[in-house]
């Protein structure tokens, strides 16, 4: 069975924070001046978004990925698949396909990033390549470059939406996840976060401008050293600030100096270019430790980490972004947030010049 479903945006999310996502995907349509209202399950990893009075797509093309907190990907639906037969499922996928593009840049097939959705990956890649044969068979061009990247979003091996995005306003990776490894010789597993962050909130141009050999840091919370782990791969001198122990292999790379300090009690001696700050700590108190350090002007950029409590999740980033708005920080910077694959209860704050 086949239902159109042209007014729709699909977006996914972390697992529990659905209602987080709808809230914000209501508030960002109706500041285009479009009523909507969204539909999103309790623990389902994703949200749709049904546009009443808009075009669906030119309300896609309007919300700027990287500018949503919650959304690990945003795209827009184009048709509901349901009922595929368990020994055909690749002929009616494909026919509903060729019915809506004709060339797409890329094909992914995906699930939510939930427990029952995880079942689905081995059927997903097994998947793919009958599906790329029978659209190949109807025309539909797989490796266009410049066109939509096409989404098959499965919630079970029977079900689907059809959806498109663009690639250059969505998460450049299938489910909206970079796909990191831990590395052998970082101290700990939040590295991954900061490596992520970095990937998404800079495209290429913007990492080889704002992450450079020879550039300056610090980093608050330092131990046992993950973040500057991953500071010192890309050649940046490290201000490693914390009580408590660093990884010891960390201190042979010659860029770190380690200082037993409170983070929130420490002032560099001169500007540095980079700020990062992953201290367990409630997010007002680190919000306001970020900012003062660019409002003096001790550093030019920051990543930093923000614990989100238990209730009122939304209303405290949207309150962190508010202030952050309001400061004079936002008037030559590029500021933002997003609660990254990496993050659990948290966001990842962030802001550069924009330059």
């Amino acid at each position: 069975m086949t239902q159109p479903t042209p007014d729709t945006l699909l977006a996914y999310c972390r697992q529990g924070f659905e209602g987080e996502l709808a809230a914000e995907l209501s508030d960002q349509v109706a500041s285009l001046g479009v009523a909507s209202y969204c539909r999103a399950a309790e623990g389902s990893g994703y949200v749709s978004c049904h546009c009443i009075d808009g075009d669906a797509a030119a309300i896609w093309r309007q919300l700027p990925w990287r500018e949503l907190v919650f959304a690990r990907q945003l795209t827009w639906r184009l048709a509901q698949v349901t009922e595929l037969p368990a020994n055909n499922r690749a002929e009616p996928l494909a026919d509903c396909v060729a019915g809506h593009v004709d060339a797409v840049s890329q094909l992914w097939l995906e699930h939510p990033d939930t427990n029952a959705g995880k079942q689905l990956s081995r059927f997903c890649r097994r998947f793919t390549a009958p599906l790329q044969r029978a659209l190949r068979q109807r025309g539909v061009v797989t490796d266009e470059p410049g066109a939509c990247r096409l989404h098959l979003f499965f919630t079970d091996s029977t079900s689907a939406d059809i959806a498109v995005s663009e690639p250059s306003n969505s998460a450049p990776w299938p489910m909206g996840t970079p796909r990191l490894r831990r590395p052998r010789q970082a101290p700990s597993r939040s590295t991954l976060k900061l490596d992520e962050a970095i990937q998404t909130f800079m495209d290429a141009g913007e990492r080889e401008r704002w992450i450079r050999p020879g550039m300056t840091a610090v980093d608050l919370g330092a131990a046992p050293g993950g973040w500057t782990w991953q500071l010192v791969q890309r050649h940046i001198a490290v201000t490693a600030v914390d009580n408590g122990p660093l990884d010891a292999d960390l201190m042979t790379s010659g860029l770190v100096e380690h200082v037993l300090a409170d983070g929130f009690r420490y002032r560099p001696p001169r500007p540095v270019d980079w700020l990062v700050c992953d201290i367990v700590e409630q997010p007002r108190r680190v919000f306001d430790l970020v900012i003062s350090w660019l409002e003096r002007g001790d550093c030019s950029a920051a990543i930093a980490n923000l614990k989100l409590p238990m209730k009122q999740r939304r209303d405290t980033v949207r309150d962190a972004l508010a202030r952050l708005q309001a400061s004079p920080v936002a008037h030559s910077r590029r500021c933002g947030a997003k609660q990254l694959y990496h993050d659990r209860e948290e966001v990842t704050l962030f802001v550069a010049p924009t330059g």
